[in-house]
């Protein structure tokens, strides 16, 4: 195994199962940044951690959000202390039989990782934040930041001293997003924010190193997405017909490999509902305040 240095002493590893994982390297020891959802490349991952970090110690684990691709590694690290944010544990002490059932479910035609998950244990969070928590340690600088968008719990990690940026699920690469928990207005806010930090070298969730262009895509697609979305909407389109519609429009912006042609086009429906559900929330409430206007101009 062989993780990509970006910068001394920060090792990236971007070829795992769920989402890209790194380590940050501290004189104090090792800050790691999700883990992953594979038990096997989990192991592995904490051996070349340790082995690079030269007898220090594990810190802190770091997870960008509480979906299972950034969380289901934790156990592996015990007992380093997770940090994320408040809704972040949130959903992670519910995770029960259900959840951990699904996780085993979703690897059904790779019978050699279901294996693997015999004896899934989530660890929750430790220490949790609200908006900002910020890590002095080691000669290292690291700013955890709620941006939210992807999930109401997602959060970058801002290294200013090395520029670089950390930003989790909020970027993906050439890749469909997964929107099934998303508010797309916060999203559209959390990449402007990204691209104000000025970043010399950002960490998507999934794909390799990018800049700012990365940002405008992902922004692009998200604003065709919901114009698209507001459209069919205001023409009396219902859900369904919705996501049937723009699902057409949409599906080519990124590559879909044959393989996950039918899981990508799910996670897509599932984001443009999600849309569709924001301006319908929107569309009744907007309804109501002029109903209720209309009521106290007739009073």
């Amino acid at each position: 195994m062989k993780m990509k240095e970006i910068s001394p002493g920060i090792f990236i590893e971007t070829d795992h199962r769920g989402a890209n994982y790194a380590g940050i390297m501290t004189d104090a020891g090792v800050i790691v940044v999700d883990t992953p959802m594979v038990p096997e490349q989990t192991r592995a991952f904490r051996r070349e951690l340790a082995r690079l970090a030269g007898g220090k110690p594990f810190l802190y684990i770091i997870n960008t959000d509480h979906h299972r691709g950034h969380i289901l590694g934790n156990q592996y690290f015990q007992p380093t202390p997770v940090i994320a944010h408040d809704q972040a544990w949130k959903h992670m002490k519910g995770y029960g039989d259900n959840f951990k059932q699904r996780v085993i479910d979703s690897f059904k035609k790779e019978p050699e990782i279901q294996a693997q998950l015999t004896d899934i244990q989530i660890i929750v969070p430790k220490i949790t934040f609200s908006h900002r928590l910020d890590i002095v340690r080691g000669g290292r600088d690291l700013r955890i930041i709620r941006i939210g968008g992807h999930t109401a719990a997602t959060s970058v990690i801002w290294l200013p001293n090395e520029s670089i940026l950390f930003v989790g699920d909020a970027v993906w690469v050439d890749q469909h997003p997964y929107m099934a928990q998303a508010n797309s207005k916060e999203w559209l806010d959390g990449l402007t924010y990204i691209r104000k930090l000025k970043a010399d070298k950002i960490v998507p969730g999934r794909g390799p190193i990018c800049g700012r262009e990365a940002t405008e895509k992902m922004s692009e697609y998200i604003r065709f997405m919901r114009a698209r979305v507001r459209m069919n909407y205001r023409q009396g389109k219902t859900r369904q017909e919705t996501v049937q519609n723009v699902l057409r429009e949409i599906a080519g912006w990124f590559p879909i490999p044959l393989a996950l042609k039918s899981k990508t086009e799910s996670q897509i429906k599932q984001g443009i509902g999600r849309i569709w559900n924001e301006m319908d929330k929107a569309g009744k409430a907007k309804g109501k305040a002029e109903a209720e206007a209309e009521e106290i101009s007739e009073d």
